[in-house]
């Protein structure tokens, strides 16, 4: 029987993949356990694959949704939109109890670590040598996928393609520049409070950058299937805006913890 939908309300289909995540993540948490306990990553590696599937398979059900079957209305759009905005509200607030650590404990430094900040036997990095050439490639990344946006809005395909390239480069970039300085660094996450907050912080941002390289390079492969047009192309405006924060959260990070902590 065909159903008649008269709501502008985007219903999603029955699928699995919630349910197969809902078990992916049960077993990787289990598994995170038992690596804790018997050192045994044979659960986890296991949970990790679920989730990767899981995941692929119901994000490419999204994609297929609306690009090609067209459920994606301007409403449903709009939901969207604001789903993105909550979460990324959701992501700062998060990395506020950093700097809220960071700061409770420089303001006020106690006397277990020498009643100064950074503490007695830390030597921090210079804040002038890999760390602002780290925020120069992050600000110049910000510009090309800007720029990218732009090239999408005009129907200008090449230079979306070259721009959303650079972008992605720049982001695999940074993740090095920060392996070779979390390899190089003088001291480590057990390193008193200014260990944890500084690894905590910028480790948790170096996850996020990760993330948002994945999220430009899966929009990089739908750009060249065709998948955007001039004004249905909201997966890449998510991806933008997530790599915006991403952004927005390193020059805090820059500020105060290397170079006002310094």
């Amino acid at each position: 029987m065909q159903l008649n939908h008269n709501h502008p309300y985007h219903l999603v289909d029955y699928s699995p993949w919630p349910l197969t995540s809902a078990i992916g993540v049960m077993t990787l948490v289990t598994g995170l356990i038992k690596w804790f306990h018997n050192f045994n990553i044979n659960l986890l590696i296991l949970g990790y694959l679920i989730v990767i599937i899981s995941s692929y398979q119901w994000w490419r059900d999204i994609c297929r949704e609306s690009t090609f079957q067209g459920k994606h209305t301007i409403l449903v759009t709009n939901g969207l939109r604001w789903g993105m905005i909550l979460f990324i509200i959701s992501e700062i607030f998060f990395f506020i109890s950093f700097f809220w650590a960071f700061f409770h404990s420089s303001l006020s430094p106690n006397i277990e670590i020498g009643a100064m900040w950074p503490p007695s036997n830390i030597m921090p990095f210079n804040p002038f040598q890999i760390p602002l050439l780290n925020t120069i490639i992050l600000i110049s990344s910000g510009i090309s996928v800007t720029w990218a946006h732009h090239s999408l809005m005009e129907n200008n395909y090449s230079q979306m393609t070259h721009s959303l390239f650079i972008t992605i480069m720049l982001g695999i970039y940074f993740t090095l520049l920060q392996s070779y300085e979390y390899i190089e660094a003088p001291f480590t996450i057990a390193d008193s409070i200014y260990g944890s907050t500084f690894f905590m912080a910028t480790g948790f941002h170096g996850l996020h950058v990760i993330i948002g390289t994945l999220f430009l390079l899966t929009c990089f492969f739908r750009h060249l299937n065709n998948h955007f047009s001039n004004n249905h192309h909201f997966g890449f405006e998510a991806a933008a805006w997530y790599w915006h924060f991403v952004d927005v959260v390193w020059l805090f990070l820059y500020i105060s913890i290397y170079w006002w902590g310094n």
